[in-house]
């Protein structure tokens, strides 16, 4: 039995006016300790999709379970990690990665080891009393992601988390959190528009289509490419030539909107 299912997802915006289908009969499939990528091109519904299996929205028609038990009864087994880290300036490290236990009342001492277990997991130990304007980006982000799994998410949705840093800084990121989400055994669905990223990234990529949004393909990453560091994986030959296929379909799906 999947871990995640989404069954026939669809989803509709209103306006007084008008309406547009944004998601159109989506059902994907994921089994536990997999690493799922979504690309498409602007406007296909990533984001709406992320959104509904976070249970920040409910879908029009369809439905979500993990481990086969409604969305609505799981919320706290979901992690969420945005683009922007929205780290608090005027709390310290550590007490930026304790929000979630305060907000669910779990804040106790235990959840403090915890906490800076974490942060010395991440290289962080040095900065468990610094503040956020203090740290580069990518320090920020690894708070961010220490933030996230501090209440022990079994699903962990990120929303390109590495878009805003700079490409150094983002491939060492990548290989970073790679290896710790292996590490904790998380269930990890991305939002990207970077194919590389994907790819070097995910165990399955599904590639989707606009207007409205649909599943257009699913891709198998090779185990060759898997068993690698995603800075690794883009140096093997197979990601070379996954990372054109995936291209070629994209391409062909922006050039048919356009049509």
């Amino acid at each position: 039995m999947s871990f995640l299912q989404l069954k026939q997802i669809t989803h509709y915006y209103f306006n007084p006016s008008n309406y547009t289908k944004a998601l159109n009969n989506i059902s994907i499939s994921v089994d536990e300790g997999t690493f799922i990528s979504i690309l498409g091109p602007s406007g296909c519904g990533k984001t709406t999709l992320l959104s509904i299996m976070a249970g920040i929205i409910e879908p029009t028609f369809g439905n979500v379970s993990i481990n086969n038990t409604p969305l609505k009864k799981t919320q706290r087994e979901i992690g969420y990690m945005l683009q922007q880290d929205y780290l608090f300036p005027w709390k310290n490290i550590i007490d930026n990665v304790l929000i979630g236990p305060k907000i669910i009342g779990s804040h106790q001492e235990e959840m403090t080891e915890k906490a800076k277990q974490l942060l010395i997991d991440m290289g962080l130990e040095t900065v468990l009393k610094s503040y956020p304007n203090n740290l580069s980006g990518g320090m920020r982000q690894r708070v961010a992601l220490a933030r996230t799994l501090i209440t022990n998410p079994s699903l962990l949705l990120l929303d390109e988390p590495f878009s805003a840093l700079d490409f150094q800084t983002k491939l060492k990121l990548e290989d970073f959190v790679s290896a710790l989400l292996k590490q904790y055994h998380k269930t990890s669905i991305l939002v990207t528009h970077d194919i590389g990223e994907a790819i070097a990234m995910s165990d399955q990529i599904y590639l989707m289509k606009a207007a409205p949004g649909e599943i257009h393909q699913r891709f198998e990453v090779p185990i060759e490419v898997r068993d690698l560091s995603p800075f690794e994986a883009r140096k093997h030959i197979k990601y070379q030539h996954l990372f054109d296929r995936i291209w070629e379909e994209l391409n062909s799906l922006e050039t048919k909107s356009t049509i």
